[in-house]
């Protein structure tokens, strides 16, 4: 089975040997789980992220989130479909409160597989995480919801970035030679 997918990250240059390893992993899981767009795959499932940037390009907006208590991307569950930009631009406007956002590009910008922690109402399970470079078009102000403690924008300047998560600083590191 091809699932639109499938094309992408078949198409999709890996940056680092984490993300060969990713791309390998997540063209096996589409093809042994059907249902991996859907949040009741316990063992994990797909997500959309957004790496957002302001309208002239110069800072990407990231959030604190509040369950998770780390600083992020903005981005969410699939929750069945298939359609994975179209979940993280979906994503980026709940938690960001903007409206006017447009793919740069319709290519995956990065990916990430990562962990995570059980709740009282989850297993502990893996997001396959399919990240695009968006932008803000406008200059609508954010609206911070209840899934973030803040959310802020930062600059070129990688010495201010609230984290050192490596998947946070492999993203950085692409914007800032763009």
């Amino acid at each position: 089975m091809h699932s639109p997918l499938s094309v992408l990250l078949q198409n999709y240059n890996p940056s680092d040997q984490w993300e060969q390893v990713c791309k390998r992993r997540m063209l096996e899981f589409i093809q042994l789980y059907p249902n991996c767009f859907e949040r009741s795959l316990e063992i994990g499932h797909f997500t959309g992220s957004a790496w957002l940037l302001n309208h002239n390009k110069t800072q990407v907006l990231l959030m604190h989130h509040t369950k998770l208590n780390k600083w992020l991307q903005l981005g969410g569950h699939c929750d069945g479909n298939p359609d994975v930009l179209a979940v993280a631009i979906k994503e980026a406007q709940e938690e960001s409160g903007i409206q006017n956002i447009a793919p740069i590009s319709t290519d995956i910008f990065d990916i990430d597989i990562h962990a995570l922690p059980a709740t009282a109402h989850n297993k502990e399970h893996l997001h396959y995480d399919v990240r695009f470079l968006l932008q803000v078009i406008g200059d609508e102000a954010i609206i911070q919801n209840s899934e973030s403690q803040a959310l802020q924008w930062f600059g070129k300047d990688q010495t201010k970035l609230p984290t050192r998560s490596p998947s946070i600083i492999r993203m950085f590191n692409k914007w800032s030679i763009l």
